[in-house]
């Protein structure tokens, strides 16, 4: 039997090795098809963004054992650094970019340690500075305080923890409130259109469609919310958190109030009981929060989805576009489509991180450091859906008509209604009002009856003639209760 599945050699040899094209051709979507609507995440997720705040720690450390308190140098014997030595130190975290990158990356193909690379960096710099500053910075000398005292993780922990703020505080939060907004936008606009809506997908009480995106935004806006009150800790405290490198080297000193001001000098919360790794608990809660988040978004795709294919909802056409590649009358709901699925894949990889970096064995294991490393595409394609259902949002249309047809189609709906007030007239002693909800269910139970129907039926039930009127004056179309109110009041 021939191995159907080999090719001939010579339409092997005819293929070009995309591995080997120049510039590289990305492996994932985000760094390939949708890498302008994710590329502001690049500046906080990436390796380099890692690796530009590993500098930020280590010349914030180094500046910190120099500056020490009134007494003197956290480091006895430490020279203090001039306001020029700062300025050049701070700059080499502000500079960094694609020469420092490669630079970086040459240095740590020879530790074979990322983090050492970071280090062995920066003390490069440090011997470089006369040739700035002259003869008289004090830079060469401190060479041996860079990374003083640390683990890696000290200065990791705090990186992501600078990190994963920067990208949410700067790109996913702005980009989640102008969600949440514009749907909010829309609910106003439309607060007061009815539609009819479906529980278990059978028509039920008629309800608006600016109530309907009202939900859906007070939800998206709770988890804002609580994503903007998430807490960013960090802990500087050594190889197994127990301050034993400083305490060796210099045991006079308060380290865990020196630890605590410098982490909380960063913006950060101080955590001040670890092991080697700062306990990852907080990444843990933010990214229950985004993936809701996320879950409650694909709810609202799925839902305007639906809305589409009932022909509630109009997609405007974009000029030029193709829908289909055959078929020219149709314009696809692609937006939630697209935003659907890079949620699903949003929440997996939150899921994950949530799950796995809570747990560490013993003292210290490398899952986090691989794990961490997908925070950005967890984002990116959080981020990637957001805009897919801003965009597809622009380009939706109420289709009032379609919808006043099919509550007109529904009298049934105000079965609910009918026996209500049936239930309340009985309560105040009007008589003949037994069993309202039973006859109600024989009248409409699985049958379509019209207004003409219901009217007749209600003028037949003795009700009080003010509550009768009410209830012949009553359509499906105008039986909404308060949802225009509360769209006013609770968004």
């Amino acid at each position: 039997m021939p191995n159907s599945s080999a090719r001939p050699a010579p339409f092997e040899s005819a293929r070009a090795v995309l591995a080997e094209v120049t510039p590289p051709i990305a492996l994932g979507p985000l760094d390939g098809r949708y890498r302008a609507t994710v590329a502001p995440l690049v500046d906080h997720l990436s390796e380099a963004a890692l690796n530009r705040e590993r500098l930020h720690v280590e010349v914030e450390w180094l500046i910190a054992l120099t500056d020490g308190t009134p007494a003197g140098p956290i480091v006895p014997g430490a020279p203090q650094l001039s306001e020029a030595d700062k300025i050049y130190l701070r700059a080499v975290v502000a500079d960094f970019g694609a020469a420092g990158i490669a630079e970086m990356a040459e240095i740590e193909r020879e530790t074979v340690h990322d983090v050492k690379a970071v280090e062995y960096f920066l003390k490069r710099r440090l011997a470089a500075a006369p040739g700035i500053l002259g003869e008289s910075t004090v830079l060469p000398s401190v060479g041996e305080l860079v990374h003083f005292a640390c683990t890696s993780e000290d200065v990791n922990n705090l990186s992501y923890a600078l990190m994963v703020h920067g990208a949410v505080v700067q790109v996913w939060l702005p980009a989640a409130r102008a969600l949440v907004e514009q749907i909010a936008d829309l609910a106003r606009e439309h607060a007061g259109v009815p539609m009819l809506s479906r529980t278990h997908g059978q028509p039920a009480t008629p309800t608006t469609v600016g109530k309907e995106l009202a939900v859906l935004a007070h939800r998206l806006r709770r988890q804002v919310r609580r994503v903007e009150n998430a807490e960013y800790l960090g802990k500087l405290n050594g190889a197994t958190g127990t301050y034993g490198a400083h305490v060796a080297a210099v045991p006079g000193t308060d380290w865990p109030a020196v630890s605590k001001a410098f982490v909380e000098g960063l913006g950060l919360t101080w955590n001040p009981l670890t092991t080697q790794i700062e306990s990852h608990d907080w990444q843990s809660e933010l990214y229950a929060d985004v993936a809701r988040f996320n879950r409650i978004l694909h709810n609202l795709a799925t839902d305007v989805w639906t809305y589409i294919s009932l022909g509630f909802f109009k997609q405007i056409p974009v000029p030029g576009a193709t829908g289909s590649s055959t078929m020219p009358h149709k314009v696809n709901p692609i937006r939630f489509e697209n935003a659907e699925a890079n949620l699903e894949i949003s929440c997996a990889l939150l899921d994950t991180l949530s799950a796995t970096l809570v747990t560490s064995r013993m003292q210290r294991d490398l899952t986090d450091s691989t794990t961490q490393r997908n925070i950005g595409p967890a984002f990116g394609h959080s981020l990637l859906a957001i805009d897919n259902v801003r965009r597809g949002l622009k380009a939706l249309a109420v289709n009032v008509d379609l919808l006043a047809q099919d509550l007109d189609g529904n009298w049934e709906v105000l079965g609910e209604a009918i026996q209500s007030a049936m239930r309340a007239a009985s309560v105040a002693g009007v008589a003949g009002m037994e069993n309202p909800y039973e006859r109600l269910k024989e009248l409409t139970r699985g049958q379509r009856i019209n207004g003409d129907d219901l009217r007749t039926f209600v003028a037949g039930l003795g009700l009080p003639d003010d509550v009768a009127a009410r209830l012949a004056a009553m359509s499906p179309g105008s039986y909404v209760g308060l949802a225009e109110q509360l769209v006013a009041d609770y968004l």
